[in-house]
């Protein structure tokens, strides 16, 4: 054990930002099948780039952020518990919005996302009316 270890416990672990747990939301969707491929990081860069949180805000830092929150976890499924850090409702809702819209756009929903979009309802207190609300419509806006 080090010098500095002994200092480690009285420095409290930094909370993330909002912007960053957004963002982390829409990773933790985008990677739930296992695979995270130039598509998706696209469209993760268009949500970015049109949502107020992220205004005056650099992709790269955020993302760089968000990805090194998931590498704090021993896998994805673990780190949903982070996004129950989110300071509001309001805020919640939106990242379940993200994460659900991210998964309809990727084409069919698989169970690994299903799965994934599960536990973030239950991290982050969405009811069942709210969940379904958001997937029907979401399901009008990809539908064919």
């Amino acid at each position: 054990m080090g010098l500095l270890s002994m200092f480690k416990a009285a420095v409290p672990a930094k909370k993330p930002t909002d912007d960053v747990l957004l963002l982390h939301a829409m990773l933790l969707m985008a990677g739930a099948d296992g695979f995270f491929d130039d598509a998706e990081a696209d469209t993760l860069q268009a949500f970015f780039m049109q949502l107020p949180e992220f205004q005056d805000k650099e992709f790269g830092e955020v993302y760089g952020n968000a990805k090194k929150m998931i590498s704090k976890y021993p896998n994805l499924k673990e780190s949903v518990k982070a996004l129950g850090e989110l300071s509001t409702p309001n805020l919640k809702r939106k990242a379940f919005i993200l994460a659900a819209d991210i998964a309809f756009s990727s084409g069919d929903i698989d169970e690994s996302e299903d799965e994934m979009l599960s536990a973030m309802s239950r991290v982050m207190d969405i009811d069942e009316t709210t969940a379904s609300k958001v997937l029907e419509v979401l399901s009008w806006k990809y539908s064919k």
